[in-house]
């Protein structure tokens, strides 16, 4: 049987991970409503 509380003391997360979550946060990534807003204020100056 798995011990839970043993595998979580065992547990360390991916050095890959953590970095790709840092370049992640870093970067200006426009999402779809950035792009709907910007697309929105182009058509209301229209």
């Amino acid at each position: 049987m798995i011990d839970f509380e043993e595998e979580l003391r065992k547990f360390k997360p991916s050095p890959d991970i953590s970095a790709v979550e840092d370049i992640i946060a870093k970067s200006d990534i426009s999402d779809m409503n950035d792009i709907l807003m910007e697309l929105l204020k182009e058509q209301v100056k229209g």
